[in-house]
């Protein structure tokens, strides 16, 4: 490991060992196996014994303690929450998210955040400072307006789709509950309807929770990595600039782990699994995002990167939009070659992100 990756990852790790302490000190202890028992919970870390929990294990999904358990304890009211749904209903809900995130649907909101992301760095050629956090809740904030169709105010979706997160999706973390946090979830959501207009319509509240919390914690660490790493001559690459943006979205894994409960028996890495046992899939592991560096000119198999969007058929919608508005930050910014100036990490945050990352331009 290089001088440069070994200070981008003392950097990153801060996100978990300030954040969310507990998860990390639990996953680093256990990923020697790919996949490790502890009572009723197995701890899945390989990328095969991953893919197969995924696609091969049944899983409730509307289990307490996983990420569709925790959207129907926000939302009791009705169903299309698109994290646990099964059949008819779920496949209906995915084929209209997958129109709007495809690659028209995708070029169409490209058009919303590029000027925002031209104005928003602009401040780094007059020798300012941009904060990437407030950057990317802005974007986030923005393009789930316009794919909601919605006309409320960008940035205070964004505040209330990361209130909500924290709220409800924190809570099936490993890690002590919050009491209360299931009437505390319950309100943060319905504010979040309110302010969107869709206080009847669960799956618009969920793809906002979806799109900002992972925007808001993948971009700025994603910069930060390639500053601390020096990889701001493969972002000026446009042939570099894709692979660059994938291994970046790799090794920061924004949703680290993808807690499920199996539905049935079967077996997950040779290791056997009984209906009830709980599943914490570790996304950063099977990603191999913990000792492999980012790389654009020598990256991952497709098919261990993109692990960090899940496998089968609930495979995140929105990873096409993650890949190209990564790329388009990475690009408005490498002429300027940004360095960290500060950074602070978000210890409430839902997923390991910072609350502030100011960068100026670098020599």
């Amino acid at each position: 490991m290089s001088p440069s990756h070994a200070r981008a990852r003392r950097r990153d790790r801060r996100v978990y060992l300030r954040g969310h302490p507990l998860l990390f000190g639990l996953l680093a202890a256990t990923r020697g196996r790919a996949v490790r028992r502890l009572g009723r919970t197995l701890l899945v870390h390989d990328a095969g014994a991953y893919r197969e929990a995924l696609t091969r294990l049944p899983l409730d999904r509307t289990a307490a303690g996983t990420t569709g358990g925790a959207a129907r304890a926000a939302l009791p009211e009705g169903g299309g929450v698109l994290f646990d749904q099964e059949g008819g209903g779920h496949r209906a809900d995915r084929r209209g998210l997958a129109e709007r995130l495809g690659a028209a649907g995708v070029s169409e909101l490209r058009s919303v955040w590029r000027p925002l992301l031209v104005r928003g760095v602009a401040p780094l050629a007059r020798g300012g400072e941009v904060d990437l956090v407030d950057l990317a809740r802005e974007l986030a904030g923005s393009v789930v307006c316009a794919l909601l169709d919605s006309g409320a105010d960008s940035r205070a979706v964004a505040r209330a789709a990361a209130e909500a997160a924290a709220a409800s999706v924190r809570s099936h973390l490993p890690g002590p509950r919050r009491p209360g946090a299931r009437a505390e979830a319950a309100r943060t959501a319905a504010r979040l309807q309110r302010l969107l207009g869709r206080t009847d319509d669960a799956l618009a509240v969920m793809v906002a929770v979806a799109a900002v919390n992972t925007s808001v914690a993948a971009l700025p660490r994603a910069v930060a990595w390639c500053a601390d790493a020096g990889l701001w001559d493969q972002a000026a690459d446009p042939e570099l600039l894709p692979r660059l943006a994938d291994e970046l979205l790799r090794v920061t894994a924004a949703s680290p782990v993808l807690p499920r409960v199996a539905a049935g028996a079967g077996s997950v890495g040779g290791c056997p699994v009984r209906g009830g046992d709980r599943l914490v899939l570790v996304a950063r592991h099977a990603a191999e995002a913990h000792r492999r560096d980012p790389d654009g000119r020598r990256p991952a198999d497709a098919a261990v990167s993109h692990l960090v969007f899940g496998a089968g058929p609930h495979v995140c919608p929105g990873a096409r939009l993650a890949r190209v508005q990564l790329a388009d930050v990475l690009a408005a910014l490498a002429p300027h070659r940004p360095v960290v100036a500060r950074a602070r990490v978000d210890r409430r945050a839902a997923l390991p992100g910072w609350r502030s990352l100011t960068v100026r331009a670098g020599a």
